[in-house]
């Protein structure tokens, strides 16, 4: 009988988040057979749909945009409950009523990225040609795909230009994408931990997420659901390598330590008897119920093919040459994942590109996950940034 209930707990799950792929509980918008997204890879893919939830209003004349990209295992429901988990949204330390991304003063939109799981096409949607989940007969998508994505939804939404793109990790990727691709409709951007090309040791710990995942007997070579399978123990485990990038090793210590889970000595075995071990295998198990695995896959490929540099002849600083977008760079002195030296060689190229730009590394012993985190000082500069680009724009009294 224990084995039972984590069984029928997963399936239920499952259903969900299969729910979610094509039916989610969020807006949605439909491109169909004659306004196909072309992919980096080569491929039409029509037709396809964006899910996105929006927070406050848009002013007469759509001037108070601003566009918040979600990070990897992140998704749309920034700053409202989340369907699947019930818990609070993923970024409320950023974005709500009085806070910098103030949704009493911005009109704000979070899409889910193509290729994830929680309502835009990917993996784990239907495909409408075959009537069964794409899995792994969906195309690669990158990073540009998923801002070219965004771009057809504003249009769908009439909204011209940005007044801020921002994002942290995967959504600093897709904020600095916009810049480039878009320079014209971005009037500001906020990049927070980040670069804008993935470093070889990033793409080692996404491959072994990812064979992590594919050794699993479950993933069924991408057919797991239609099999009745999950490949859970793979997916966990990938979730719990991937956590560890995320956190630094002065967190861990002061949350932790050494100590023990429920017990004073160990039981010389292979049970969780630290309590960092247990915490990871929550973190594992969590994650498998609101997220797919082969999206897993998809969206950590795309973070391993982002190189901005690789479209400009290999020289960063004329991806950004004649912007007039103003940027605002952010770093976090813990995170190893994205460390502050990938943060100036971003700053030092929109500088050698005539961009205006300001930096800072905040001091924190938070890790890559501070950006999401109740950081005061990072809370502030982003602040004082929208709050000094709003009043270039008109949208801020003087003085407030």
């Amino acid at each position: 009988m224990m084995n039972v209930q984590p069984v029928k707990n997963q399936m239920i799950a499952s259903e969900e988040r299969a729910h979610e792929a094509d039916h989610p509980s969020s807006q949605v918008a439909l491109f169909g057979a004659d306004q196909p997204l072309r992919l980096d890879c080569g491929v039409d893919l029509a037709p396809f749909q964006i899910a996105y939830q929006t927070y406050g209003e848009l002013n007469a004349d759509k001037s108070n945009a601003i566009l918040v990209c979600h990070a990897l295992t992140m998704d749309q429901h920034i700053a409202n409950v989340h369907p699947i988990t019930a818990k609070p949204g993923g970024w409320l330390t950023l974005v709500g009523p009085g806070k910098p991304i103030d949704t009493s003063r911005y009109f704000v939109i979070c899409s889910n990225v193509i290729g994830s799981c929680m309502g835009s096409t990917g993996p784990a949607s239907t495909n409408p040609a075959t009537g069964k989940l794409w899995g792994l007969d969906f195309p690669v998508v990158t990073i540009p795909d998923m801002v070219r994505a965004q771009a057809m939804l504003l249009d769908r939404l009439g909204i011209d230009t940005l007044f801020c793109v921002v994002g942290g990790s995967m959504g600093g990727m897709q904020a600095l994408q916009w810049s480039v691709a878009y320079p014209h409709r971005v009037f500001s951007a906020l990049a927070v931990a980040c670069s804008t090309r993935h470093s070889a040791q990033n793409i080692a710990f996404h491959e072994l997420g990812r064979q992590a995942v594919m050794a699993d007997p479950d993933w069924r070579h991408g057919r797991y659901f239609e099999e009745g399978t999950t490949p859970h123990r793979g997916l966990g485990v990938a979730r719990m390598a991937a956590h560890i990038t995320y956190l630094s090793d002065a967190a861990l210590h002061r949350k932790f330590g050494r100590r023990m889970q429920d017990r004073d000595l160990p039981t010389f075995s292979f049970d969780a008897d630290f309590q960092v071990e247990s915490y990871l295998r929550y973190q594992g198990s969590s994650f498998v119920d609101r997220f797919d695995a082969n999206s897993y896959l998809y969206l950590t490929r795309a973070m391993d093919y982002f190189d901005i540099a690789a479209d400009h002849n290999g020289v960063l600083a004329e991806a950004f040459r004649g912007t007039t977008t103003r940027f605002c760079v952010v770093s976090f002195t813990s995170d190893w994942l994205f460390p502050t030296s990938e943060s100036r060689a971003v700053v030092h190229a929109l500088n050698a590109g005539g961009a205006r730009v300001s930096f800072a590394e905040i001091e924190t012993d938070r890790g890559h996950d501070a950006f999401l985190l109740d950081v005061p000082e990072f809370i502030d500069i982003a602040r004082a940034f929208l709050h000094s680009a709003g009043t270039v724009r008109g949208l801020t009294p003087a003085g407030r």
